[in-house]
């Protein structure tokens, strides 16, 4: 058997690829159309991919590979790179349990936990995501899990546990006092010469990017705001500290003073940027700086706070309410002061598999179906560093490729149900 039937033989969804990605077969990937890379907005048609020991060899065209090799029929499909997610926490999911979950779990139930939400997410179309914010043994186990194959996901490039100040968002909040003291992580820190310590305890425990909560939190259970938390002096020294050892520095953060005070000291990106404003808009001018917009984190905490089984604390609902309906005016007003943007969930906040909403949400704060596509693929690829290994389908690269039906540069919600997902040359799901 050969075709796409041999791959769906076992079912339309694969629990196992159907296929190692050291699997030295080829494939022919006949594609209707393909956006190979997105920068150039450039739709093809009639191509075939050629992949070969994990990675695409070649681009032919025509439909071509009879009697070469194994034929994937993605001729009435629209093919395109996998897609990456800047910003998930792999290892949980919001619930009305959340609370109890962080005195109950080991770090081995979330490792566990998260293999699932892995799979899901990979299902998803997602072969790339960046885990920020996650105890550092589960994620880092369930990191290296996916990278030697042992467990099904997309590559995760993760944080382990955002360097926090003590009380603050990223510290244990809302419990009696001898257990904030056993749920605190070392990443919490309070002076400058503490704040560097965290930053290199993180690298020390295998941190790929350091990720940092520069102002309060929605779903952190205190009533403290969400204004700048650390001094200017905190994070110019967990900045240099951080780009000393050759990681990045992303931030947490809503309050205008905390996006503004990072940018200055250097920070390289923004997660959320509730209330950026004008100067906001020009710090992010300098090179290579991203924001991170999470609006289906804002849709979704919002929608709960506002909703009759609301399960948020008080200190969650105030600000829930207070900063959710404001991120999609957020991003409209940083996509037209020409901010760089790259795609990033908060997923984990949301539900794990519906990532893919967020294109929807991009487009109605006033990016094109093209420019969304891009923020998923080369502009996040960028962002994250790894533009030699994601976001583009070209020859030499890993085979991520995924499949939908319809046209995305037409109607973007149609990336929400993936036909086919390829990751490293290896097929997770066909159908």
């Amino acid at each position: 058997m050969t075709g796409l039937a041999a791959l769906a033989a076992a079912g339309a969804v694969a629990a196992q690829p159907a296929t190692s990605a050291a699997d030295s077969g080829t494939r022919f990937i006949q594609a209707g159309r393909l956006l190979a890379d997105p920068s150039t907005g450039r739709v093809e048609r009639d191509k075939t991919l050629v992949v070969r020991d994990g990675k695409v060899a070649e681009i032919r065209d025509g439909f071509v590979g009879e009697g070469e090799g194994t034929i994937v029929d993605l001729r009435n499909a629209f093919v395109l790179p996998g897609l990456i997610d800047s910003h998930v926490h792999l290892t949980g999911q919001q619930n009305a349990n959340a609370r109890l979950d962080e005195v109950t779990q080991s770090s081995a139930d979330q490792a566990m936990i998260g293999a699932g939400y892995a799979r899901k997410t990979l299902l998803a179309g997602f072969t790339t995501v960046a885990d920020l914010g996650a105890e550092n043994s589960a994620i880092f186990a369930l990191r290296d899990a996916v990278k030697r194959g042992d467990v099904v996901g997309p590559r995760i490039i993760a944080s382990g546990s955002a360097v926090s100040v003590h009380g603050g968002h990223g510290d244990a909040n809302g419990f009696r006092s001898d257990i904030l003291h056993l749920l605190s992580p070392e990443s919490v820190c309070s002076g400058a010469d503490d704040c560097m310590r965290a930053v290199r305890l993180q690298v020390r425990s295998g941190a790929d990017i350091i990720k940092i909560t520069a102002t309060g939190g929605v779903l952190s259970n205190t009533a403290a705001g969400l204004a700048q938390q650390f001094s200017d002096d905190e994070l110019a020294v967990i900045v240099q500290a951080a780009h000393r050892m050759g990681r990045q520095v992303t931030a947490h953060a809503h309050g205008v003073d905390g996006i503004n005070a990072f940018l200055k000291a250097g920070g390289d990106s923004i997660e959320h940027g509730t209330y950026l404003d004008a100067e906001s808009i020009r710090l992010f001018k300098r090179p290579g700086t991203y924001l991170v917009p999470t609006l289906l984190a804002g849709d979704y905490v919002a929608r709960i706070a506002a909703s009759p089984g609301n399960f948020f604390t008080p200190a969650q609902t105030a600000k829930a309410l207070d900063a959710g309906p404001k991120m999609l005016d957020m991003a409209r007003r940083a996509h037209a002061g020409g901010v760089r943007i790259a795609f990033g969930t908060d997923t984990g906040v949301s539900a794990h598999g519906d990532n893919a909403k967020e294109f929807a949400l991009l487009v109605k704060a006033g990016m094109t179906p093209l420019e969304a596509i891009q923020s998923a693929t080369v502009a996040a690829a960028n962002h994250l560093k790894i533009d030699t290994q994601a976001g583009r389908i070209t020859p030499g690269m890993p085979a991520d490729i995924i499949a939908v039906s319809g046209d995305p540069l037409a109607d973007v919600t149609v990336l929400e149900k993936m036909r086919f997902v390829m990751k490293g040359g290896a097929v997770y799901r066909t159908e």
